[in-house]
């Protein structure tokens, strides 16, 4: 938390900075060469890691899920209803997110300036033809050095699957492997998120050169757009555990309190898990007090309910602020991409994995990554509002599939 809010700071100080260079007419030339220098050196380097992350979390994070998903009736229930929340999820954030990042709209002159500072990867998806030959490369050594993220992630994918259907003996060997690599390479990101405030402070006073402290507001409009949405979200699932579980509004409301309380204070679905645990106990139905301490571990572990929207919405928000148009071909392979970014990222903390998540949606978008950071310094306002949502999920989820195990 001191890390995060030492970045948050980073980037006010340096959008603040920015703005104020330029609008008192002073030298700007040096300072920006050195800003973009720095921002330029720690952002390649958080990129370096996006590639193997991907792959190594995929694969294993696959295998692993339908390990999980094989353990009964019940747990199967609870993993396809978690996985099409999943799809819901992204769904609303393509259906709200762009009317509510439309509310900010940047001139055309910083338009042009984040265009011309933006690297987006070679490639694009211009039709439908073209995003479904990205899917698949024949050389996926030249995808990984062309950055092309949808080949590899499929092929990370496929792998995980066919892992899963070896003995259980060699699965565990191949992902004991492939866990301790991705292991590795999350030491190296604690690294370079440990120089987190600058880096960020030197990408915000770029961007605060450009923008000026409308780059503020595009920050606002973005944080606005993500907590509006989540709650939407969060909202859903009351419905869902009234209608599929059978819960009533006020009985589901009066227990997921205490579990939402500790999400906002800790910021952890983890460590709101005994409070739901107890919670889901006292809406379960007699006979299946045993379904929620089942469902409860797996859905903390991979179903964030918020995280395929807040990944579609940074994807959205880049377009917006770079003035780029994309195509439903394009906002399809986003949409799934989300998802998996979602299933990759399961149990680990969001700092260390948000390169890894959010990263590949915006590369098959051909879009520049370089407002990722900026993105990640201003999340830890709505990311209390992620994990409330989460852990709303996951008790309306472990609710319903409860009740179905009773029909």
């Amino acid at each position: 938390m001191n890390r995060t809010l030492a970045t948050l700071a980073g980037l006010i100080i340096g959008i603040a900075a920015g703005a104020l260079t330029i609008a008192r007419g002073w030298p700007a030339t040096d300072a920006l060469a050195a800003a973009n220098l720095v921002g330029t050196l720690w952002l390649d380097a958080l990129r370096m890691t996006v590639l193997p992350l991907v792959v190594t979390l995929t694969a294993t994070g696959t295998a692993r899920a339908i390990a999980a998903a094989s353990g009964g009736a019940v747990i199967r229930r609870a993993a396809l209803l978690g996985l099409f929340l999943l799809v819901v999820s992204a769904a609303v954030a393509m259906l709200l997110g762009p009317p509510l990042l439309s509310a900010w709209a940047p001139d055309p002159a910083s338009l042009a300036a984040l265009r011309g500072a933006g690297t987006p990867v070679p490639g694009h998806f211009a039709g439908s033809g073209d995003a479904l030959l990205g899917l698949v490369s024949p050389n996926l050594v030249a995808a990984a050095a062309e950055g092309a993220i949808p080949p590899l992630a499929i092929f990370a994918l496929l792998f995980g699957v066919a892992a899963a259907r070896l003995p259980p003996e060699r699965t565990r060997t191949i992902l004991d492997a492939l866990a301790q690599a991705a292991e590795i390479i999350l030491v190296i990101v604690g690294w370079v998120l440990a120089l987190a405030p600058i880096g960020v402070a030197a990408l915000g006073f770029a961007l605060g050169a450009r923008l000026g402290l409308g780059a503020g507001s595009a920050l606002a409009s973005y944080v606005g757009t993500q907590i509006t949405v989540t709650v939407v979200l969060g909202v859903a699932m009351y419905a869902l555990a009234a209608l599929a579980g059978r819960v009533p509004v006020v009985s589901f409301a009066r227990a997921a309190l205490e579990p939402q309380a500790v999400a906002a204070s800790t910021q952890s679905s983890l460590a709101a898990l005994p409070a739901m645990l107890a919670a889901a106990g006292r809406l379960a139905p007699a006979g299946s007090a045993s379904a929620p301490a089942a469902i409860l571990p797996l859905a903390v572990a991979l179903f964030r309910l918020a995280a395929p929207a807040s990944i579609v919405i940074v994807t959205l928000a880049t377009a917006h602020l770079t003035g780029a148009h994309l195509t439903p071909a394009t906002l399809a392979t986003v949409g799934g991409l989300s998802i998996l970014g979602t299933l990759i990222i399961a149990g680990l903390p969001n700092q260390t994995t948000f390169f890894a998540a959010y990263a590949p949606a915006l590369l098959a978008a051909n879009l520049p990554i370089d407002l990722l950071p900026l993105f990640l310094a201003v999340d830890v306002i709505p990311d209390i509002f992620y994990t409330v949502t989460n852990v709303t999920a996951d008790l309306s989820v472990a609710a319903t599939s409860a009740r179905s195990e009773r029909r």
